[in-house]
């Protein structure tokens, strides 16, 4: 097993003795790649998990790096929950004549979740209505996800400003310092917790019961895998979209796609049911 966070001379070491199978993060393959420890003359199959992430968010780069170590006779294999088409573009570079094989979808469903957005106008704005939902809010646990590294950063030093509890978990981090902040976000450790989208598939964490879209996803599919969290396993929850003007036809979108309602949070509502039954104010 090939990680980050942990020492590369051990895994030079390890991959000496030699292997049959090896697994890894794309950093930490590469950089064996490179010191020429990992020798790939003889790689028979490579295997590419949680395909469309991987190529359309930080590790793409790393990624076309590993594919030009990869002999012409090794077999590519992606495996992935969706598949969009400028995705499907990205693949056709790296496998010839593939063969594309569709199983049954992971039952997600939206039952159960209560979807409301808030039209925050512009960007801008985004940070003074979180602090002013989540301080007038009764809220337990957190999720916001946000679409770039960049942002999740920004916005976790502007809420430790504020003197929020927060912490926040993306791509780029170390497998060993991710792992410590999800269990410390498991232990109550932190209220709020900010992610990237390429965690979204591996964040399920039982107190959870909203999830706030700070940014809204950049395709249907990841949508559902975002919120889908606080409904799973017959649990409730609620999500909450934060909506530029010039987003409106995204979330129509998502909508249509999914066939579901997601309501406006209006001004005037003074109470909301939270997943554990109990009434909460919800003055914003």
């Amino acid at each position: 097993m090939c990680v980050g966070g942990t020492r590369p001379n051990d895994d030079v070491s390890s991959l000496q003795i030699g292997q049959q199978v090896v697994v890894g993060t794309p950093g930490r393959v590469l950089d064996m790649m490179q010191r020429h420890a990992l020798g790939t003359n003889n790689l028979k199959l490579f295997v590419l998990d949680e395909a469309d992430e991987m190529l359309s968010r930080g590790f793409r780069e790393q990624i076309e790096q590993i594919y030009r170590f990869l002999p012409h006779s090794c077999q590519i294999l992606l495996f992935s929950a969706t598949m969009p088409p400028e995705i499907v573009e990205v693949t056709k570079e790296m496998m010839t004549d593939p063969v594309n094989i569709l199983v049954k979808k992971e039952e997600l469903t939206l039952d159960g979740i209560k979807q409301f957005y808030i039209q925050v106008h512009e960007e801008k704005n985004k940070l003074l209505t979180l602090v002013e939902l989540y301080e007038l809010c009764n809220l337990s646990q957190v999720v916001i996800f946000l679409n770039t590294i960049n942002k999740v950063q920004e916005l976790y030093q502007q809420l430790q400003e504020r003197k929020f509890v927060v912490s926040c978990i993306h791509s780029a981090m170390e497998q060993v310092e991710r792992d410590r902040i999800m269990q410390e976000f498991r232990n109550g450790e932190s209220r709020i917790l900010l992610a990237t989208d390429v965690l979204a598939r591996g964040i399920d964490v039982q107190q959870v019961s909203i999830v706030i879209n700070y940014d809204l996803p950049t395709n249907r599919e990841t949508y559902i895998h975002r919120i889908g969290r606080g409904g799973r396993f017959g649990r409730k929850g609620t999500a909450i979209n934060f909506v530029c003007d010039d987003e409106q036809h995204v979330l129509r979108q998502f909508i249509d796609y999914y066939n579901t309602q997601i309501n406006e949070l209006p001004e005037d509502a003074h109470y909301m049911e939270t997943i554990s039954g109990k009434r909460m104010k919800f003055d914003c």
